[in-house]
């Protein structure tokens, strides 16, 4: 049978053909027609589409190799955001995923045989709002929607794939500048739209707060309390939701959240930090009792303002099946590195993630390099799982358009194989390679 050929969509190739001058005119044109600027305040059409390649190789041992997994997908955001009319704002979003080429595990298509990449093809309504902003300092808001919280460790959109996780949920978001930078997050989530596009039905309120400390960084303070209700995951199967129930609750410090921020030594040199530490429990419907905890930690410096140096560890624990610290609404893609290895569920015996960082900025910040280092172990240093190196080359062409490469290469011990000493994961070597392309206005 002929190999399929992957036909790059055309908005892909647009801004290879237009000239520089012509896209920003005809940007703004867009920019323009796109903001209803003489209906009201912030009334606009939101526009995202992001088409992505990408490529996953694994090497397992001793099951025979999936096969390597090729995607070719084009994701479409298109909202209406409306003018706030007394204080009121509504929003309402679709989002669809169309796959070109779909010779992968989405895990809704059946194709088992082929490494996961889950981008399922589907769609949705993706957000489904309305806002209140009457009360000074503060938006009350409602229904399905996007929530970030921090670094989107615990509470995220899992923004990385093609389709989003949001949720069916009430967030008050208290801002007060006067008492030096006061936010306060309290809401209650109670349907969880996956990225995969299944619905996880939850009773979880959640609690952040965060105090900006001056020019030393951001005091955090958080509470989650996931209860799980659903007995099935209607994509996984063959285990029960409810054991991703828990409580957690943490304090975070840190100054970093984007190439630029630092603690400034002088005019050229600058210091980065973070110093997390949480505590996890079972909560609600999880049946299988438990405590563990996540380190966090940070140091690094930067340069001249376009490089960061860091290096880093993150530990979760893990004391058995179904005792381990978990993140189950966090965008965990941005940790324990971009092959995914252990993006599910921590493993067993715990993770310990040692790892360093270099970002560089060029172009007043439109290219990014990236590169990154991982060695894992368990929680106590003693299990080798493997190492990864990670590396991305970002480039921006003004507010709206941008081009990714990206790659990821996870090498697992061989001395570690899972399975049959571990099934809590698979130690698979992995292969990742990502090409994207995204215009959003």
């Amino acid at each position: 049978m002929p190999q399929k050929k992957n036909k790059l969509p055309a908005s892909l190739l647009a801004l290879s053909v237009v000239s520089g001058s012509a896209v920003a005119d005809m940007t703004q044109q867009v920019e323009d027609a796109l903001n209803f600027y003489h209906y009201g305040k912030n009334g606009a059409v939101k526009f995202d589409l992001n088409t992505r390649y990408e490529n996953v190789n694994q090497y397992q041992t001793p099951a025979p190799d999936p096969k390597t997994a090729e995607a070719v997908t084009t994701r479409l955001r298109i909202g209406l955001l409306s003018p706030v009319f007394h204080g009121i704002q509504g929003y309402a979003e679709y989002a669809g995923n169309l796959a070109w080429h779909e010779d992968y595990n989405s895990g809704r298509n059946n194709d088992t045989a082929y490494s996961k990449v889950l981008d399922p093809q589907l769609s949705e309504l993706n957000q489904l709002w309305l806002s209140y902003d009457g009360i000074p300092d503060t938006v009350i808001k409602g229904g399905r929607q996007r929530i970030k919280l921090d670094d989107d460790r615990f509470i995220g959109n899992v923004g990385w794939r093609q389709m989003e996780q949001n949720y069916d949920s009430v967030l008050i978001t208290h801002n007060n500048q006067q008492l030096f930078g006061l936010t306060v997050n309290v809401g209650y989530i109670g349907n969880v739209q996956t990225f995969t596009g299944t619905n996880e039905r939850v009773n979880a309120p959640l609690l952040n707060v965060n105090y900006k400390v001056g020019d030393y960084g951001n005091l955090v303070g958080y509470g989650y309390w996931l209860d799980y209700t659903d007995t099935q995951d209607p994509v996984v199967g063959g285990f029960s939701t409810v054991e991703k129930s828990n409580q957690t609750y943490g304090v975070r410090m840190n100054n970093y959240q984007k190439p630029g921020d630092s603690l400034k030594l002088s005019d050229n040199y600058g210091l980065v930090y973070t110093a997390e530490w949480g505590f996890q429990k079972n909560y609600g419907h999880g049946n299988t009792p438990y405590q563990a905890q996540r380190i966090n930690l940070m140091g690094g410096f930067t340069a001249y303002n376009f490089l960061t140096f860091q290096g880093a560890v993150e530990q979760l624990d893990g004391h058995g099946h179904n005792k381990t610290f978990d993140t189950p609404l966090g965008t965990n893609h941005a940790f324990q590195g971009w092959a995914d290895v252990f993006v599910v569920n921590t493993p067993d015996n715990g993770i310990r993630d040692v790892f360093g960082t270099v970002v560089s900025t060029f172009d007043r910040g439109d290219i990014v390099l990236t590169g990154v280092y991982h060695d894992f172990s368990d929680d106590t240093g003693q299990r080798h799982y493997g190492k990864e190196w990670d590396f991305s080359a970002l480039k921006k062409f003004g507010k709206h358009y941008s081009l990714l490469a990206k790659y990821a290469y996870y090498s697992a011990d061989s001395s570690y194989v899972t399975g049959g000493v571990d099934k809590s994961f698979t130690n698979t070597d992995t292969q990742k390679i990502w090409l994207q392309g995204n215009i959003s206005f």
